[in-house]
């Protein structure tokens, strides 16, 4: 397993401020998907194609950029599958969705521990793209008018003819766009043909067949449930409702336990091997499942998730600090911190969120969604 070089926080002062502003902006800009899930998402991706372009204007072009760049990847990624729960009204659309990013992640968890870039081809990254597809068809129509077959069909279309490209383009032949418009002359004149055309075809021949619209724009995420519309009713639900062992404890683990092989492989952090940190992250899962169910029984609850997450960070960095002295006493408190950071966010995110899933799709309701 092959780790990206230390940030050398020696170098040239004009460069961690620069860089310092950038992987704030990527950490804190996922944040929006939960209420302007499309723009979130597209701003997302724009800041991850334009960074590296950004370091290199500046002089710099960091020998981590990889690492960071994957890390800060899979991490909007975790933010947008968990926002989801809290805004998709298709159950069809979610059960593809989770497939997808389940899929994609475990692919990439093998290529960093194995290193074979073909994995990257078999394993591509189609949740981002039906992500955006799901939220451009949600700006003019309601989503669960759509069955399961138009879902799968969309995330084919997208696999087939946008990802497996894409893929092969960055991760088997390894070429990049900007080197690639520098070095061949007519290849930025054939994307602009490629991407006129593409426009000319939807304005008239896919604009004219499509359905008449259910609804003005809307780029704002639905409103949630009434019945769950404050922390408060969401915590009773989940007093009422929620089991340390369950199905959403068992998701949870999946979630955190691969991104965090994922981070470990990216990023220089003591060396744990990947089915004892996936383990590792089930128990903190676990604990901060029992955790969060005696709150909500307790009636304590924040209608904002800052107080939580940071209620819930101190816990896990000092449990996470406790674990590693106990068995490893490898692992730095920056680090320490940086792992506490990321499954707090995650884990508060999901499990403010999933309650809203849980009253949406329940058994009647998938029973009764349309295929």
């Amino acid at each position: 397993m092959e780790q990206v070089e230390s940030l050398d926080f020696t170098a040239d002062a004009t460069f961690l401020v620069v860089f310092g502003t950038v992987l704030l902006v990527r950490c804190l800009l996922p944040f929006a998907i939960f209420r302007h899930p499309l723009i979130g998402i597209v701003a997302c991706l724009i800041v991850d194609g334009v960074d590296q372009t950004i370091f290199q204007s500046f002089g710099y072009d960091p020998p981590f950029y990889q690492g960071y760049d994957k890390a800060m990847d899979v991490f909007y990624l975790g933010i947008a599958y968990i926002s989801t729960m809290r805004n998709w009204m298709s159950w069809p659309a979610i059960a593809v969705s989770r497939t997808l990013f389940f899929y994609r992640q475990f692919g990439v968890a093998a290529f960093e521990l194995s290193n074979l870039r073909a994995l990257l081809l078999i394993f591509p990254n189609t949740f981002e793209y039906f992500f955006i597809a799901y939220e451009a068809i949600r700006t003019r129509w309601n989503p669960e008018r759509f069955g399961m077959r138009f879902w799968v069909i969309v995330a084919a279309l997208i696999w087939v003819f946008i990802k497996l490209p894409q893929e092969y383009w960055i991760h088997i032949a390894q070429l990049d766009v900007t080197d690639t418009i520098r070095d061949v002359p007519w290849f930025l004149p054939l994307i602009l043909a490629i991407a006129v055309v593409l426009a000319l075809v939807a304005w008239f021949v896919v604009r004219p067949r499509l359905d008449p619209a259910d609804h003005a724009w809307q780029l704002r995420t639905p409103p949630m449930p009434a019945e769950l519309a404050t922390a408060a009713q969401r915590a009773e639900y989940a007093a009422s409702h929620d089991r340390v062992w369950s199905t959403a404890s068992l998701e949870k683990a999946g979630l955190v336990g691969l991104l965090a092989v994922i981070f470990s492989s990216l990023l220089p952090i003591a060396d744990i091997e990947p089915l004892r940190m996936i383990a590792w992250v089930a128990v903190f899962v676990l604990v901060n499942a029992a955790l969060s169910i005696r709150r909500a029984r307790m009636g304590k609850f924040s209608e904002t998730l800052t107080p939580a997450f940071l209620l819930r960070l101190v816990f896990n960095l000092g449990l996470l600090v406790a674990v590693d002295r106990v068995f490893y006493d490898a692992m730095p408190l920056t680090e320490a911190l940086f792992f506490a950071f990321l499954f707090s966010v995650l884990v508060t995110a999901y499990d403010r969120y999933r309650p809203i899933y849980d009253h949406r799709f329940g058994a009647p309701a998938r029973a009764g969604a349309p295929r």
